[in-house]
C-alpha cells in the first residue's frame, strides 16, 4: 500500500474561490454566490479566460515541491495536467493559447514537475479529464447525443497520446468520463496502444474513469467515487483520493483551519484505506504563484514523520484475515507475510490494548513500532490478547495520534 499525493493546480487557482469548479458554478450554472463573487473583485466583463494571466507560478519550485513529498512519505505524485476547463499545464499543439507555455506561467509545468520527481526517485502520475465543460467541439458532441465524436478526436486523444510519449508517465488518473460511454471517448484503443506498444506498456497503471458506467468495474485499480470508502475488503485494487482542504480540491483563499484535515483524521483515513487494501491519495491546492501554503506543508510532514515510524505497517502490506475489530477501542489489521499489525488510533486509558482476533502461540512476539524492546502480554480466556504497553510520560502536548503494534507468531 501506498500513501500519495494529489495535486490540483490551474486556472481556477486565480479566483481561488468555491473549488476548481469554480467556472461551471459561475457560467454553467449561473450560481449567484459566485456571479456576485467575479462581481466584486474583477472588472466588468471579466470572462474565465481572463484568469489565465494572471496564473503566474511565479514561485514554482518544483523541486521544493518533490523534497515536501518526498518527505511526507509519498512514494508517487499524480498532478492534474487538464482539468475539466480545459487548460493544459505543457504545451498541448491542440489547446491554442490556452496552455501553460502559451499563456500564464510560460512554463511547461507537467514537464519541470516530472524531472524534479524523478530526480527524487518518486514515481509520477498524470491526472486528465476527458471532457472539456465548454470546448465548443464537446458541447457539438454533446448536442448530437455524442453520435460525433470531432472533441474526442481533435482534442482528448491527441492530448492522452501527446502526455504518454512526452512525459512517460508511470501512471494516468483519468476522469471527465461520466457523461458519454467509453466507447465515444476512444478508451480500449487508447488502452490497447498504452499496454501493447506504447513507451511506458510495462509499467503504466491506470484507474477505472474511461467512459459512463466503467467506474468500479474496469481498470487498473479503482476509485470509484471520490472520497469512496468501502464498507468491507474489496476484491480489486483501489485508491481512497481524499483533500487536506476538506471543501476543494483547488486552492481556496479564504479557507479556514477547521476546514483542514488535521492530523488525526489524516491518519485514520490512511489507516482505515490501507486495512482495506487501498492506497491513500492525499490532495493539495497549490495557491496560482505555485506555493504549497505552510498549513498544508505542515499536514503533509505530519503524515511524513508519523510514517517514518510506522511506515513498516503501510507500505507494501496486505490486508490480513480481519481488517479491523471493535474492541474497547477500533483497531485495524494489516499485514506482510506472517507478521501481523494492529493499528490503533487511541491509547487505551489503562495502557493495556485489548486484541480480540490474533491467536497467540507460546512463541508470539510483540513489539511497539518505535519502541525499542518487547511487550508483555498475556492469552485472553476464549481468544485475543492483552498486550502491556509502555509506560508513556504524560506530556504537555497531545500524544500523536495511531501507534502500532507488530506481532510476530500469531494466527
Amino acid at each position: 500500500a501506498q500513501a500519495p499525493v494529489f495535486v490540483h493546480w490551474g486556472v481556477f487557482s486565480v479566483p481561488a474561490w468555491g473549488s476548481e469548479w469554480f467556472w461551471w458554478h459561475w457560467q454553467g450554472q449561473h450560481d449567484a454566490a459566485y456571479e456576485s463573487f467575479v462581481r466584486r473583485r474583477f472588472p466588468p466583463g471579466t470572462t474565465y479566460a481572463d484568469f489565465a494571466p494572471h496564473f503566474t507560478a511565479y514561485d514554482f519550485q518544483p523541486r521544493q515541491w518533490a523534497q515536501l513529498f518526498q518527505r511526507a512519505g509519498a512514494r508517487y505524485v499524480v498532478l492534474t495536467t487538464k482539468h475539466h476547463e480545459g487548460f493544459t499545464n505543457w504545451g498541448s499543439p491542440v489547446s491554442w493559447n490556452w496552455n501553460s507555455v502559451d499563456t500564464g506561467p510560460h512554463r511547461d509545468l507537467v514537464g519541470e514537475l516530472g524531472e524534479a520527481l524523478r530526480e527524487s526517485n518518486l514515481r509520477y502520475g498524470l491526472y486528465h479529464s476527458l471532457m472539456e465543460w465548454f470546448n465548443p467541439l464537446y458541447l457539438a458532441d454533446k448536442q448530437s447525443d455524442f453520435k460525433t465524436q470531432s472533441f474526442v478526436l481533435k482534442k482528448t486523444m491527441p492530448e492522452l497520446y501527446d502526455l504518454v510519449l512526452k512525459y512517460k508517465p508511470d501512471l494516468i488518473w483519468s476522469d471527465g468520463d461520466w457523461e458519454a460511454p467509453d466507447s465515444y471517448w476512444n478508451s480500449t484503443s487508447f488502452l490497447a496502444w498504452l499496454y501493447n506498444d506504447s513507451p511506458v506498456k510495462d509499467t503504466v497503471v491506470v484507474n477505472d474513469r474511461w467512459g459512463r458506467g466503467c467506474s468500479c468495474r474496469h481498470g487498473g485499480f479503482y476509485n470509484c467515487a471520490d472520497k469512496f470508502r468501502p464498507g468491507t475488503l474489496p476484491d480489486h485494487k483501489w485508491e481512497m483520493c481524499s483533500s487536506l482542504d476538506r471543501l476543494s480540491w483547488g486552492y481556496r483563499s479564504n479557507m479556514s483551519l477547521p476546514e483542514v484535515m488535521d492530523e488525526m483524521s489524516m491518519i485514520e483515513e490512511l489507516v482505515q484505506t490501507v486495512s482495506l487494501g487501498g492506497n491513500y491519495l492525499l490532495n493539495v491546492g497549490p495557491t496560482k504563484e505555485g506555493v504549497i501554503v505552510p498549513i498544508f506543508q505542515e499536514r503533509l510532514l505530519a503524515l511524513g514523520r508519523w510514517l517514518d515510524t510506522n511506515g513498516e505497517a503501510i507500505y507494501e502490506s496486505q490486508p490480513w484475515r480481519v481488517q479491523m475489530e471493535n474492541a474497547t477501542d477500533i483497531v485495524w489489521y494489516t499485514s506482510k507475510g506472517p507478521v501481523v499489525f494492529a493499528i490503533f488510533l487511541l491509547w487505551p486509558l489503562d495502557s493495556v490494548l485489548h486484541l480480540s482476533s490474533p491467536i497467540p502461540s507460546p512463541g508470539t512476539q510483540v513489539t511497539l513500532l518505535g519502541f525499542a524492546g518487547t511487550l508483555e502480554w498475556q492469552s485472553q480466556p476464549g481468544a485475543g490478547m492483552l498486550i502491556t504497553l509502555p509506560y508513556m510520560l504524560p506530556s504537555p502536548l497531545p500524544p500523536q495520534s495511531g501507534w502500532v503494534v507488530k506481532l510476530e507468531g500469531v494466527k
